[in-house]
């Protein structure tokens, strides 16, 4: 084989070693293939002491000679999405196709992600990461709820720059922040911003219960309060009917006899 560093055919042996190359199941039962590399030592004098490294033991380069083939893996990366990591490990060992947890981590962590379109109607709305202290902005698809974007901040800069250029974005949901409405007016100037739903009614509600507190002295004209001590005289009647009933005996009718005892 070729010395990657000097390109000289080489074929000193500096050692074998063994690799093994997992394949999907057949029949219920694990392929396993064990293939016996040797490893290569460059002929060439002289080189310098940065190349020493490169140019050292190289091991041939065996067909398919990953840890996983590739339709294993593409299987592990489904479960993977599936049932994540531990899961997804304890499901291949049954499917006679085992990995580790690792392994169903990294190959989740392989797979692109599906190319989302810009949708028309975006939701943009803050939340605490600690409250009081540290916030962030959560960016949805407002017509299925779909996340998009978690900017690290609540900044204006920060949300006018992940909106700059994206003209597919015809209507922006938000709250009453002035912070997001400058950022996108700027980004998006053309697009339409509406008050999203939960705002507009905790909006609404504190403007009635203003209302109601503003005129409390005239409902209190219109609703008198009853006069006092009835609430104490209806209390009075029903403590002596308890207590009367007590008496008697009748509350403890169905009790058992050791309970009834004082």
């Amino acid at each position: 084989m070729p010395c990657p560093v000097c390109g000289v055919l080489t074929g000193k042996v500096h050692g074998y070693h063994v690799r093994t190359v997992a394949d999907v199941p057949v029949d219920g039962r694990q392929v396993v293939a064990r293939v016996r590399v040797r490893r290569s030592v460059c002929p060439v004098r002289g080189l310098s002491a940065a190349d020493l490294p490169r140019a050292g033991p190289r091991a041939d380069r065996a067909p398919s000679a990953s840890h996983h083939a590739s339709d294993q893996a593409g299987l592990g990366g489904g479960r993977g999405v599936t049932v994540c990591g531990r899961a997804a490990s304890r499901l291949t060992r049954l499917l006679a196709t085992p990995i580790s947890y690792a392994t169903a981590l990294r190959l989740l962590q392989r797979i692109p992600p599906p190319a989302a379109r810009m949708p028309r109607v975006i939701g943009v709305d803050d939340f605490a990461l600690r409250r009081r202290h540290r916030y962030a902005t959560i960016i949805i698809n407002a017509e299925t709820g779909d996340r998009l974007d978690v900017p690290p901040d609540r900044e204006a800069a920060t949300l006018e720059a992940w909106l700059r250029g994206k003209k597919e974005i015809e209507v922006v949901c938000r709250d009453g922040s002035a912070t997001y409405a400058e950022a996108i007016r700027r980004a998006l100037p053309d697009a339409v911003q509406v008050s999203d739903r939960w705002h507009l009614w905790k909006n609404l509600c504190d403007k009635v219960l203003a209302e109601v507190r503003a005129h409390a002295s005239c409902w209190a004209t219109v609703n008198p309060p009853r006069p006092g001590g009835v609430r104490e005289q209806t209390t009075r009647e029903r403590w002596h009917k308890v207590h009367a009933l007590l008496d008697s005996g009748s509350a403890y009718s169905n009790v058992p006899a050791d309970w009834a005892s004082p």
